[in-house]
């Protein structure tokens, strides 16, 4: 339901009672889903537009909530997506692997106004409390974007392929239930916008972006804010029958080694991550990953921030989290633990220590004596090993005044393979070094950077202030005579103002489908896809196009049925000291046989000119830098071939290059009847097809990646786009051929195994048989209505058929064998009619045997 009832706290009894007979996570747990299952009940009297919907275009399905939250542990009401219908992963990572990495996240804010210090949680983590809440419907409701659908009002604003906008206040009080020690929510009077952003592109699938703005819509300044992110893991495989939160692990990653570019430095990453303990490699998926929380943009330059993890647990002796050793100013929690920060004071208090906590599995080498921690007690080696971890990462401090706005930026990151040793895990507690050094953080320190680089892209100028960002300058060799040659400027930090812009491949080309019987033809244009410029590194860098098809329009479906790219070849240099296996370094972006025989041929015109004659073993020596040796290598499969007879063809072959780029602008002469330019058109044909089944089709383009950046080449959606044909005739087949209407299969059988032979929906479909059966209707005009009669005359279903004449299926309608009162279609024989603009009727019969 997409409204959601605020409810009053289960009693403060009920919690001080379960917390004294339940020890250890059980009472939380089920206080949890207590607090679940009371979210539409009773006292309500606020309706706000409660929703939740997923990121699921990437390798990691988040979902995200219109209440400060992030996964479904602080999700009230039903788990399903708000755009789509369909269930939602709290953290699946990767993707269908059905291994969550998150219970769940909120999003945290204090400060002090007047004389009074706030916070607003969008949820406590332990105790009830939910602070921020979406208006009442539909003013509430989540907005979702996509840069995928041009001309579509889902594109309008989108800044990546899959947008979500959520607004919510921290400003209802009424029914909000109040904290551990009893006290009102009062708010801080802010309003949020929070907008999140995903990518299916390899460079981008681990990682969802969050943009928060902040708004002071009260009367009173706010100072000394500091905000953060609460996450609570519970990392586990099948989490509906495993118990995932007792064995997390978390800490936090300042730096890490990085290569791009052949720059070889320390990268900030400053990324606090959480994962499970030992990785479960003896599970049907193992949770061997990690995912974590990166911050990509504060209010200020500088700010501090810290790093506090906590064990939370309904047994004080067991409410853990590391402290810093200040009798001075130590502050007792009032909860009998030192963990869990309950209350508006605490919570401020741990948001604004500037501690930064040791990682959690060194909680056992902590000794009495240390002058700076407090010691663990006699648990820690309990701890050490993994427990029911969260963390919060916070940042300040910054001033809002009212009707002030402060942007703040966060990244979610997955990272694969933390975990590469199953016996690892027998480090710990005592040796928590060696278990760290077999511990494999690369692949998430990638991703993070790539995550800030997508928030403020390195080396580009945004306000064109002449400030590009910060830079590397790396020696990559030096020669016998001790000159350093070195690459190209490698940026790596931006100018710090936002782009949210990544690389991405070129625009796939428009395209149609032409059926005739037993063929599909496809026709595309490809003006975008070699005419647009990267926007991540300003480069025209169109390499390809591919075709693709399939029996459905699932991205695992498609097969690839014809290809072509740019004749161009990868230039590797030697180079001794650069990190590749064997020496030999990409620096470059790949050169065309045209370009390589002027630079390297004895002419432009030297056709035999092969750069793939020069190898590893027999490399390119030029004979004005006797010390540079150079290899070639093909940058895709070089089907270069665009002639009559090749799998993809030109339209036109003979089209020189247009005066003008822009249609509007172009001669005559250039323009197809329907306003393309030739010059961009192409045709390649799918035959050998079954004509009575749909399949489909997508036309993708690629890029040549970027070797600067580390980036392989990237590739528009197969399955978004996609388009879907039946190989028979078309509407001007059927009507120069006066092709009657016809029906099949006829008879229809209940026990045909349509749907296992491939002929309706998918044999591993989730809906029901008699959900995805379908009855073909042929040779139909482009806009018709398909009446289905029983012999006595009734009625039992009625269609309107109204397609543009350049669909693809303008000749065809499927009937789901649902009648008009939505039931399934009983066993007899029937009559149907098609009825044209003109009036003109076809009639025919049909039969479906149970």
């Amino acid at each position: 339901m997409l409204g959601d009832m605020i409810i009053s706290k289960v009693s403060f009894g009920l919690y001080l009672l379960g917390a004294t007979l339940l020890a250890g996570n059980a009472w939380a747990r089920m206080a949890a889903d207590a607090d679940a299952k009371e979210h539409g009940g009773s006292k309500a009297t606020v309706m706000v537009a409660h929703q939740v919907a997923a990121h699921r275009i990437g390798a990691m399905e988040l979902a995200v909530n219109n209440n400060g939250s992030i996964g479904l542990g602080f999700t009230s009401g039903d788990k399903i997506d708000a755009f789509t219908g369909q269930s939602v992963s709290s953290c699946e990572y990767p993707r269908g692997s059905n291994v969550e990495y998150l219970f769940a996240g909120a999003f945290w804010i204090g400060a002090v106004v007047g004389r009074d210090t706030l916070v607003s949680v969008g949820a406590d983590g332990w105790s009830f409390t939910r602070e921020l809440y979406p208006d009442v419907p539909p003013f509430g409701k989540m907005i979702k974007r996509s840069i995928t659908h041009p001309g579509s009002p889902l594109y309008d604003g989108a800044i990546s392929e899959e947008d979500y906008i959520s607004v919510y206040t921290d400003t209802i009080t009424q029914d909000v239930p109040a904290d551990y020690f009893g006290g009102p929510h009062i708010p801080l009077n802010i309003e949020i916008t929070d907008a999140s952003y995903a990518w299916s592109y390899s460079y981008a699938e681990d990682f969802v972006l969050f943009d928060y703005q902040i708004r002071n819509i009260g009367t009173q300044e706010l100072t000394e804010v500091y905000m953060g992110v609460y996450v609570d893991a519970d990392v586990c495989f099948d989490c509906s029958n495993t118990a995932g939160y007792t064995d997390d692990l978390c800490g936090f990653v300042h730096t890490y080694p990085t290569e791009f570019g052949g720059c070889v430095f320390n990268d900030t990453v400053n990324i606090a991550w959480i994962a499970d303990n030992d990785g479960d490699f003896s599970k049907p998926q193992p949770a061997k990953h990690v995912t974590a929380t990166r911050i990509v943009r504060t209010p200020a330059e500088e700010m501090e921030v810290s790093f506090n993890w906590w064990i939370s647990n309904g047994n004080a002796s067991l409410d853990f989290g590391p402290r810093h050793r200040n009798v001075e100013n130590f502050r007792d929690l009032g909860t009998g633990g030192i963990g869990t920060p309950e209350g508006d004071v605490n919570k401020y208090y741990f948001m604004s220590n500037q501690e930064f906590d040791y990682d959690q599995a060194f909680v056992a080498v902590i000794q009495p004596i240390d002058t700076l921690w407090m010691f663990p007690g006699d648990d820690a080696a309990m701890f050490a090993d993994g427990y029911d971890t969260r963390y919060l990462l916070s940042f300040g401090p910054f001033t809002i005044r009212p009707g002030q706005t402060l942007p703040v930026s966060l990244a979610y990151v997955g990272g694969m393979d933390l975990h590469t040793d199953a016996a690892n895990i027998g480090n710990l507690p005592d040796k928590p070094q060696i278990f760290y050094d077999n511990l494999d953080f690369s692949d998430l320190a990638t991703n993070a950077t790539w995550a800030a680089w997508i928030y403020d892209n390195p080396g580009v100028d945004t306000d064109d202030d002449d400030y590009y960002g910060k830079a590397h300058y790396c020696t990559t060799w030096v020669d016998e005579s001790g000159q350093e040659f070195t690459v190209d400027t490698f940026w790596y930090e931006g100018d710090g103002v936002p782009d949210f812009v990544g690389a991405s491949p070129p625009p796939a080309p428009d395209f149609w489908l032409e059926p005739s019987p037993g063929l599909i033809k496809v026709r595309f244009n490809g003006l975008r896809s070699e005419t647009t410029k990267d926007v991540f590194s300003r480069l025209y860098d169109f390499e390809g196009y591919r075709i693709y098809y399939g029996r459905d329009d699932r991205s695992t479906s498609f097969g690839l049925v014809a290809s072509y790219d740019v004749e161009d070849y990868n230039k590797l240099i030697y180079d001794p000291t650069s990190n590749t296996p064997d020496g030999w370094a990409l620096l470059d972006v790949p050169f065309t046989i045209d370009s390589l025989r002027c630079l390297y041929g004895d002419s432009c015109e030297d056709v035999n000119f092969d750069p793939l004659r020069y190898t590893r073993s027999s490399p390119f020596k030029h004979p004005d830098f006797p010390d540079s040796l150079f290899i070639f290598e093909a940058q895709d499969f070089n089907v270069s071939d665009l002639g009559p007879d090749a799998p993809i063809h030109k339209v036109y072959a003979d089209q020189p290059y247009p005066s003008s780029l822009i249609p509007d602008s172009a001669q005559p002469d250039e323009l197809t009847d329907d306003g393309y330019l030739k010059y961009f058109e192409y045709e390649a044909v799918i035959d050998d097809l079954l004509p009575t089944v749909i399949y489909w089709v997508n036309v993708t383009a690629f890029d040549y990646g970027s070797p600067e950046s580390g980036l392989s080449s990237l590739e528009t959606s197969v399955s978004i786009g996609a388009q879907s044909a039946y190989p028979m005739a078309g509407w001007e087949d059927v009507e120069a051929k006066g092709l009657k209407v016809f029906v099949y299969p006829n008879p229809y059988r209940i026990d045909g195994d349509y749907r296992e032979r491939g002929f309706e929906g998918r044999v591993e479909s989730d809906w029901p048989p008699d959900r995805t059966r379908v009855l073909n209707f042929a040779n139909l005009p482009p806009k018709c209505t398909i009446r289905i009669f029983t012999v006595d005359g009734d009625l039992v279903r009625e269609m309107i058929h109204d397609k543009p004449l350049d669909d693809p299926k303008a000749s065809h309608e499927e009937w789901n064998l649902i009648t008009r009162n939505t039931q399934m279609v009983v066993s007899g024989f029937y009559y149907w009619t098609v009825e044209d603009e003109k009036g003109d009727v076809q009639i025919g019969k049909l039969a479906i045997i149970m």
